[in-house]
């Protein structure tokens, strides 16, 4: 795809900012992005916010034309949103970052430089993975996930060298860039009207990865303290529907594709076990026996998918954990939640 700004010359890397009644901080978020100049598109897609999000998208598309470009459409969600960047980013590489959080400038220097370097040489990357930093609200130390112990350092690596990642220490997207054209090829489209897609977002292109680099920089961060948050537990509680589809959507993805390299389908599986405990801690901390139905349906439908992958995570650490009898055996449960605190760093 070819882009349509002066020149037309080729960009990098697109980066896009879902939006949706962004206008409180919208602007901190673009700001930080536009240090890449003229090497990055931002795309800022605004979904059919109703406070002056449209307005602000179109100020900074008409200061910066060369950069940026305003995006509207009906309200779809997220995962729509991130489509919508896809559908419209012509940039060799893909990156999606939330309207409330930030980008590191230094970091983000070199990981430019570094994919310039790449794209100029003999290796061209699928994917590219940094730190990201959880920025919460009031917090004394920012806790930072970095991945030094599980991938060698500035190196193009495949599957094959990566070592393990511990539990609740995933790759998620404010950790990721990848190649566009890899994310067309793989059919990657979020549902709409979900939150929680960003799980499926970087899990489901992983066995078209063949080739990725570390860059051990803080470049993400990651706000949390917001009321309304996705990751609000409470919030969370509320949409465990949209947790549970996501979770599903996760189960099917893995179970279509035939991953041969023991060290992905590793990592696969034991994603699928985190999101799942997720699932089930969140509907266990919900106190009512809907959702605890809700629950041992989950379970049930992860056993009629696959007996195999059910036993797996069914007889693991986490899934033991999650599935002993009684209101003693759900008490004991509640001692997973400090992993999937981990994983998504809940307010």
């Amino acid at each position: 795809m070819k882009s349509s700004r002066k020149g037309n010359e080729m960009k990098i890397l697109s980066i896009a900012i879902p939006c949706y009644n962004s206008e409180a901080y919208m602007e901190k978020c673009i700001n930080s992005l536009l240090v890449g100049g003229k090497d990055v598109e931002i795309l800022i897609i605004d979904d059919g916010s109703k406070d002056r999000t449209a307005e602000i998208a179109d100020a900074y598309e008409k200061k910066y034309p060369d950069i940026i470009k305003a995006v509207h459409q009906e309200n779809g969600g997220h995962g729509e949103a991130v489509n919508a960047g896809l559908r419209h980013a012509t940039g060799l590489y893909y990156k999606v970052v939330d309207s409330d959080d930030w980008v590191d400038a230094e970091s983000y220097r070199k990981i430019l430089k570094t994919l310039k370097e790449l794209i100029g040489g003999p290796d061209t990357v699928d994917m590219v993975i940094s730190n990201f930093v959880y920025d919460k609200v009031g917090a004394k130390h920012k806790k930072v996930m970095q991945y030094r112990s599980a991938f060698p350092k500035e190196e193009v690596f495949t599957w094959d060298q990566i070592r393990k990642l511990h539990k609740g220490h995933y790759i998620l997207m404010h950790s990721v860039i990848y190649r566009t054209k890899l994310l067309r090829e793989c059919g990657l489209e979020l549902p709409k009207h979900t939150f929680y897609v960003d799980n499926l977002f970087v899990f489901q292109p992983l066995p078209s990865v063949k080739k990725m680099i570390y860059l051990d920089v803080n470049f993400y961060h990651y706000f949390i303290g917001r009321e309304d948050q996705s990751v609000n537990e409470e919030v969370m509680i509320r949409r465990i529907d949209q947790q549970i589809r996501v979770n599903k959507i996760m189960i099917d993805c893995f179970l279509s594709q035939k991953i041969t390299n023991k060290n992905l389908r590793n990592y696969m599986i034991n994603y699928l076990d985190i999101i799942t405990t997720v699932s089930s801690i969140m509907l266990i901390r919900s106190g009512t026996e809907e959702n605890f139905k809700k629950k041992q349906e989950l379970w049930q439908y992860l056993k009629k998918s696959d007996i195999k992958l059910y036993y797996k995570l069914r007889m693991g650490i986490l899934g033991r954990t999650m599935n002993l009898p009684g209101k003693a055996g759900r008490k004991v449960s509640v001692a997973a939640y400090k992993i999937s605190q981990k994983f998504y760093g809940f307010n």
